[in-house]
């Protein structure tokens, strides 16, 4: 019930659910939410919500949360206090390095970590006081192929181009749903309105897609492209871009090296080849290529669907060769990049990034940035011998729904000798843990956009202080990390100098940013700037930067990585011309009111029509006699699952589609609303064996799975 005495009151923050980091207004009477509604004023998102913001009052309000550490004991689980919580994994994970060194210490992040600043400013600090190569994150279930062609051509992992929307007249996607997912390493928030006002001054929206999503339905033309082949279709349009001259770099041709080279080995690619593998005609194709490069302002931009596939990375080396050949790159409604008033790029603690330093111990699968690919973990727990992990600490994140064969993993959890998950659900993951330490919740703690800043299509800056001021027996995940390191760092008789508060580095860091008081800006940004305007600052428009913002030596764009030239010859090896049209393919898909497998323990989110169905196009199911809604079988090389089919023609013939962050059936979890609309996890039948041959990435997208009846 509503405190009737306690004022009424208006607080103004970003939602930090999703990337689009929109603006809220919120009105409490003491420690009750009465509504969450758009906060008009901001200058990013202009008035635009989805449903998720609203369910930031489930997620405050869940009895399903976890608000005190727990233990797991023979009699099931039990609270601990703090510091006993702190003694007991600081010994335990102690004792584990002790006896079989830090490789034996692995570590996950989920994907919430990056919505989370805590995280960000005190996770890394913590997880180094144990020196292991173990390292894991969701980055190689997503955007890895992302962030390594930005450290390749452009010197950094965080200089991803990002399409100026509010300015393009052609924008080429693939395998992104920004309808649903309002953006992704492109913050985009009002995304419709803002596709709307380029379609009202001419400009044009060119999807290609295996489902006809959201996304397409709002799209000036939508194509079916085979998952797996988006490689052939974008080698393609190069190929025409380069043989028809339609190429005009311009500025950037003075500072590019290795463009000739990378179009002298497409242009070997036969285009009647590219078309049969990928299933777009050439006409289309040619047509497709001229329409961009004539294009006064275009921008391609390429997301989970051609990330998360075996040419993942290739596909990526592809999208920036079509935007630099073009001169789309770094020009205005291009591919832009941003300059956040917390630079993560040009600023003394930047890490550029890694690549190859190491190898995983039993495959041999790469390190980026300090991290190996996650389709690795289970292998690296299950098969003995020195450097075998034996511990995991697991952060915000649940790889168990989330990671290629989760079966595989979940079997491999139950044989650690202790793990321990900074988390505040008992989900499918943290289930198998000996202590779970719960953090505060969002609206429980301050917020700055650290990483969705990086990567939006406007430079903006919001500083969110906390709504309900932290629980005497609650701890932020920063302090969490602290206390922990504090402990691990004594017994192992390593330094461990004092460290400042997130909002303290914050403060710093825009002070020391570019549009802060130490560049001389006349703006003078710091934290009290921020916090002394609540609906955000607008700091303008993306502006052209190269080659000054350019990271690499020389500053020069490096269009020729010499492992993306091996791999363009490995996939013209490949290229027979041929598809074969047997079996199935799988492919995920994202829903507005879903965010990987965190968010289904609110009502909200989950109510209406069940969305966790294998869609399937009505001659596939006539071909294996299936009817709508029957129930079926759908295996893979490394599992099965059962669930309903649904007759869809939004589906391309031969290809099928399950939702992410299913499968809340496993016992022993607590998360009630989730349990009762539990369905089934696509990573039940994705393959850890199949991964990007470059980084390691995991292939989600284009498994070859068959469906029979149940």
């Amino acid at each position: 019930m509503t405190d009737s005495h306690a004022a009424e009151r208006i607080h103004h923050r970003a939602c930090n659910l999703c990337e689009a980091i929109c603006g809220l207004e919120i009105r409490v009477a003491g420690n009750e939410i009465l509504s969450i509604r758009p906060d008009d004023a901001d200058p990013l998102s202009h008035g635009h919500i989805c449903p998720k913001a609203v369910a930031l009052k489930d997620l405050y309000e869940d009895g399903d949360r976890l608000r005190k550490p727990i233990r797991r004991t023979s009699d099931g689980w039990v609270e601990m206090e703090w510091d006993a919580a702190f003694d007991l994994v600081a010994s335990k994970l102690c004792e584990v390095v002790e006896q079989h060194g830090g490789d034996a210490v692995a570590n996950y992040l989920g994907n919430p970590t990056v919505h989370n600043y805590g995280g960000l400013t005190h996770g890394p600090r913590f997880l180094s006081t144990i020196k292991t190569k173990n390292r894991f994150s969701a980055t190689s279930v997503d955007q890895l192929p992302h962030q390594l062609l930005a450290y390749w051509m452009y010197g950094h992992q965080l200089m991803v181009p990002i399409a100026d929307i509010d300015r393009c007249d052609y924008l080429l996607v693939l395998g992104a749903n920004p309808m649903a997912s309002n953006g992704s390493l492109m913050t985009v928030p009002a995304f419709p309105k803002r596709l709307k006002a380029m379609q009202a001054r001419g400009g044009k929206m060119l999807l290609l897609d295996p489902r006809r999503t959201e996304t397409a339905e709002v799209a000036d033309e939508h194509l079916f492209i085979r998952p797996g082949t988006d490689a052939a279709f974008l080698a393609g349009l190069l190929k025409v871009v380069d043989k028809e001259n339609l190429g005009n770099p311009g500025k950037l041709a003075d500072f590019e090296d290795g463009l000739e080279v990378a179009l002298a080995d497409i242009g070997a690619l036969k285009l009647e080849a590219l078309a049969a593998h990928c299933g777009i005609p050439v006409p289309t194709i040619e047509r497709i290529a001229r329409e961009f490069a004539a294009a006064p302002r275009a921008a391609a931009y390429g997301r989970m669907g051609v990330s998360t596939q075996a040419r993942g990375t290739l596909c990526q080396w592809l999208i920036q060769l079509l935007n630099i050949v073009t001169g789309n790159l770094d020009r205005e409604g291009g591919a832009m990049f941003t300059r956040p008033a917390v630079d993560l790029i040009d600023n003394p603690t930047s890490k550029p990034g890694s690549f190859g330093r190491w190898k995983s111990r039993v495959r041999g699968l790469p390190e980026f940035g300090g991290e190996l690919p996650v389709a690795a973990l289970a292998e690296e727990i299950l098969n003995e011998g020195e450097g075998q992990v034996r511990a995991l600490i697991t952060v915000a994140g649940n790889p168990v729904l989330s990671t290629p064969n989760g079966a595989q993993l979940d079997r491999a959890l139950d044989s650690l000798a202790f793990m321990v998950s900074i988390d505040f659900y008992l989900n499918e993951t943290t289930r198998h843990a000996d202590v779970i330490l719960p953090p505060t919740c969002a609206l429980e703690h301050d917020h700055y956009d650290l990483i969705f800043h990086a990567f939006a299509v406007r430079n903006t800056a919001r500083y969110s202080e906390a709504l309900f001021e932290r629980p005497a027996d609650a701890r932020h995940d920063w302090e969490i990390f602290e206390a922990l390191g504090d402990r691990i760092a004594a017994r192992l008789g390593a330094k461990r100098a004092p460290h400042p508060r997130p909002d303290q580095i914050i403060d710093m860091g825009l002070k020391i940013g570019p549009y802060g008081g130490m560049n001389k800006h006349p703006l003078n940004l710091s934290l009290a700037a921020l916090k002394a305007a609540p609906h955000g600052i607008d700091l303008g428009a993306l502006e052209p930067c190269l080659p000054a913002r350019l990271q690499t030596k020389g500053k020069f764009l490096l269009c020729a990585p010499p492992e993306m030239i091996a791999e363009l010859a490995d996939f013209a090896a490949h290229l027979s011309g041929q598809h074969s049209e047997a079996g199935l393919s799988l492919i995920g898909r994202r829903h507005v009111r879903s965010n990987n497998s965190w968010m289904h323990n609110s009502q909200r989110l989950v109510k209406g029509p069940v969305r966790n169905r294998l869609l399937m196009h009505p001659a596939d199911l006539a071909a294996r006699g299936l009817l709508d809604g029957a129930k079926v079988r759908v295996a893979s090389r490394v599992g099965a699952v059962e669930i309903e089919v649904e007759s869809s023609d939004s589906m391309m013939p031969g290809v099928v589609s399950l939702p992410h962050g299913w499968g809340h059936d496993r016992a022993g979890t607590r998360m009630g609303i989730a349990e009762a609309h539990a369905g089934v996890s696509p990573n039940d039948l994705t393959d850890e064996l199949r991964l990007d041959p470059v980084c390691g990435n995991a292939a989600l997208n284009g498994v070859p799975v068959t469906v029979a009846a149940a």
